[in-house]
Order: C-alpha cells, then structure tokens, then sequence
C-alpha cells in the first residue's frame, strides 16, 4: 500500500478531532441503555468560528429585532440567566480557558481521581449549559420546556459519540441513534425538528480515511476505477483541497470493502428508522481527511431516500472551506438533473484549527478562507442561493449561524422571495447553549428555530466542549453579544424589583 502523507502522531493528537487524549475517552463507547441515553452540528457539528458580532440594526417588526431584552428573555427565568452569564462569562476569560484545554489534554487525566476531579467542575459548568443530559429523562424533560414552557424552539438530537475504530463499537452506536429516532417520535410533535449523526460514530475512521483517499484520487484521475462506489453526487470540485492523497492509494482490501458495506447498512438502518417516525436526518461534517467519504455515504443515501417533498436526508456545508460554494454549485445542478430533492444544513465550521495545522504540516495553503470576512461572504452567498432554490423549487435549508449579520441578511432575503414560501423549508439553527438572543429573535420574527442539543456520558461530549471552549473563548466570541444582553436584561429586572 502505498504511504500516505499524514502530519506525526503528537501533532494529531494535540489537534485532531479524534486525537485529544492520550487515551481515548470514547474508543470503544458503550450504547446507552433505554434507561441511560438521552436526547439530541457542524459540525456537529453547528460549528460556527471565532467572529465579532455586530450590534444587532433592524427595528422593523417584519425584521430582525434584538433590541428589546425584555421580550427576547420573557421566557427565560432569572435563576438559568444568571447562571448562563457566569458561564458565558468564564468562556470569555482566555487564559482560564487556555489552561482548563491544557489540562484536558494532558496526562493528567489518566490519574483516575484528578480525572474525576476535573470531569466534575465541567459537569456542573460548560456540560450542563452546552449539553441536554445523559440520559432521556433529563433531556425529554429539557425538549419539553424548549417547545411548551414558552420558548417555543425545537430541538435537533445529537447523540454527541463520533471518531471509532472498530464495527463493534458502531453497531453499539448504532442501536443508540436508533433507540434517538425512537425517543424522538415519543416527544410532542414538531419539538424535534432533526436527528443528527456523524459518520465517524458508524464507519470506521481509519477506513472513512482510505475511503476518501480512494475518492480524491478519482477525482484527478477520472478513469481510476472504484467497483464498490454507488450512485452518488458530486462530492469534489476543481479547487477542493487532495494535498492529504499525494501518491496512488492500494484498493479496499475485501475486508474493508465489507466494512464499508457495513457501514453503508448502518446509516440505510437509521435512514428508514426516520422515514418510519417522520423526523429528518442530518449528517454532521467533520474534518476534511475523511469528508470525502462523508459526502459519499451522505449523498448516495440521499438518492435512495429523498423523494418528493419529504426529504429525509440533509447534507452539511461547512462555509469556512474554500471551495464550499463551487460545490454546492455542483450538488444542486446535478440534483436537479436527476430529480432529486436534497436538504443542506449550512454552517461556518468547527474544525478552523486542526484544518490550518493539518494543511501547514504538509506544505500546503490552508483550506480555510484566509480571513473571517471571506467566510461571513461565502455563507452569505450561499445562503441567498439556496433561498432562492427552495422559493423556487424542491430542497430545504438549515441557516446554522450564530452571526447576528447572517440572520438579519437572511430574514431579509426570507421577505423579498415570501415567507410563506420558504418558511415551511427553512430553518434556523443555533447550537443549545449559545446565541439565545439571536434564537428567540428569529423565532419572535415568525421563522422556525432549533437549537444543535448534544447529550451523552461526559466522556463522549469531551471532544464537543472542547471545541465549544476553542472557538468561543476571548472577548470577540460568538457568546459575546449574548453576554452583554443577558447582562442588559438582568439589570432591567434588577431595576423592576428595586423600583
């Protein structure tokens, strides 16, 4: 088999998604029990990257109002804002961040008792504000109060495991998405809007890796052959970044070609799981050695699924990648073409740090938008782009954004083309625990809003706090806004008891 070019061991393991402990908390998780899992990106994933927020413009009741704290906070009691302003407050303190990372990232955590430690500071802190629960009870509980207590948000489940190794702990993994599905269809209708899954959690990583080996390498050399690919969409586009495939990569053994049937099986499981329950699947994206193989998966169960209107399928876009519009471009000229409907949840992307290291330690130019304004422009443009094909034909969209500028932009454009058509196939995303402000504005703007809900055993959301701590720490957050609202509506009330 030929090498493959990969940056060394410490660095993956300093940086990689899969790769921040020296043991792995979740390298052969165990299924949650009926009793034990419970409810709910990005990519993940609704990754969104470091950004300054702009003070919030629109008055205009038909807008985007984040004006009046009052009426964005009614539903919100004063005991969750205070405590949410704590945190938010910790999240912006840099160097407590910083070390708090460092720690979860050292061999300190294989002392069992410093573990324990330190696993129950962030229970009480940053997994409590980011995450539903661990188990069913505690998060139905929490989808409840989203959708009836006043809130009136919905839910995207997202059971939080992602990075295997071995089919065992897929097949565990699997009956845990499906027991999701199942506590999805119990919950009051319409509360949740998706169930989330990351490929990495029912695939194999070290072949989700081959895979898209195999995959870039067709895509420069078109009449390489791969007899196991299916039916699928474009996946790669003429600036998308092969610098992780440089030499010619052996074919799947029968083993792997097996595994990657297995795979396949997995996610087809979970495809008809929710068309039998009527609740949409999102898959989350994840970084770019093993999105290739990703999109395959994703988009070759999207033609088998996807009929008509009822879309079961969503793909994700992560619009901090150059080359993320030209293929996007690509997908929907070719879903058209074969009279597929196809769902997009669009999100900056979770992965900035890991995608620049990866591609540096390499020799070549990031991926990444070289500065936030090239990102906010390209979410931007493809939003407007896929408003206008869902106004105008079949699809739907998920607008994941936490930029106050991007959902003010994309209300706007909402009522140039018509609400009515569009608002049944648009939804806003934010991720449960950040940019409430902006949430309950959308939602008081008249558009249907869900919040990204992880859940899971402290040691399968790690990796999904630690990205939340990397992206949001400093005073030019996303959470900023947030914090200065919270802080202007707790002063108001403040001033109601006083006075």
């Amino acid at each position: 088999m030929a090498a493959r070019v990969f940056p060394p061991k410490k660095l993956l393991k300093s940086f990689g998604n899969c790769y921040f402990f020296s043991r792995p908390f979740n390298s052969s998780p165990s299924s949650p029990s009926s009793s034990s899992i419970s409810i709910n990106h990005s990519t993940e994933k609704l990754g969104s990257i470091i950004e300054k927020q702009p003070q919030p413009t629109n008055t205009d009741t038909t807008s985007l109002n984040l004006h009046d704290v009052e009426k964005l906070f009614s539903s919100v009691p004063t005991t969750k804002l205070l405590r949410a302003s704590a945190n938010l407050h910790f999240a912006a303190m840099e160097s407590m961040v910083d070390f708090g990372m460092w720690v979860m990232k050292s061999k300190l955590m294989d002392i069992e008792v410093f573990r324990d430690m330190v696993l129950g500071v962030v229970k009480h802190t940053f997994y409590e504000h980011f995450c539903g629960g661990e188990d069913a009870l505690a998060t139905g509980d929490t989808v409840r109060r989203l959708h009836r207590g006043g809130d009136g948000l919905r839910v995207m489940l997202d059971y939080a495991v992602e990075c295997v190794s071995d089919n065992q702990s897929c097949d565990r993994n699997l009956e845990a998405f499906l027991h999701t599905v199942e506590i999805a269809k119990s919950l009051p209708p319409s509360s949740v809007s998706f169930v989330i899954v990351k490929i990495s959690a029912i695939c194999p990583m070290n072949l989700l890796e081959r895979v898209s080996d195999l995959l870039r390498w067709q895509h420069k050399n078109p009449s390489f052959n791969l007899p196991w690919k299916l039916d699928t969409l474009p996946i790669l586009s003429s600036i998308s970044p092969t610098y992780h495939t440089l030499q010619r990569p052996e074919p799947l053994t029968l083993e792997e070609e097996h595994d990657l049937q297995l795979g396949h099986q997995r996610l087809l499981k979970i495809c008809q799981k929710c068309l039998e329950a009527n609740v949409p699947l999102t898959i989350d994206a994840e970084h770019t050695p093993v999105q290739p193989a990703i999109d395959y998966l994703t988009y070759s169960s999207a033609i088998m699924y996807n009929r008509d209107d009822n879309i079961i399928m969503y793909g994700t876009i992560q619009a901090y990648l150059k080359d993320a519009k030209e293929r996007l471009l690509l997908v929907t000229k070719a879903v058209e073409k074969m009279g597929v409907p196809m769902g997009f949840k669009l999100v900056r992307g979770a992965y900035m740090s890991y995608e620049r290291i990866l591609a540096s330690s390499l020799g070549f130019e990031s991926p990444i938008h070289n500065s936030i304004q090239d990102t906010h422009a390209c979410y931007n443009d493809c939003a407007s782009f896929m408003l206008d094909k869902i106004a105008n034909g079949p699809g739907a969209l998920v607008l994941a954004t936490h930029n106050v500028e991007s959902g003010e932009k994309a209300v706007a454009k909402a009522h140039d083309l018509g609400v009515k058509k569009v608002n049944q196939k648009l939804e806003f995303a934010q991720l449960y625990g950040m940019s409430e402000a902006l949430s309950f504005g959308l939602r008081n703007a008249g558009f249907q809003v869900s919040k990204y809900m992880p859940f899971g055993s402290m040691e399968i959301v790690i990796p999904y706090l630690l990205r939340r701590a990397e992206e949001n720490r400093g005073p030019l957050s996303a959470l900023t806004l947030d914090r200065q609202l919270i802080r202007k509506e707790l002063k108001r009330r403040l001033k109601a008891i006083v006075f």
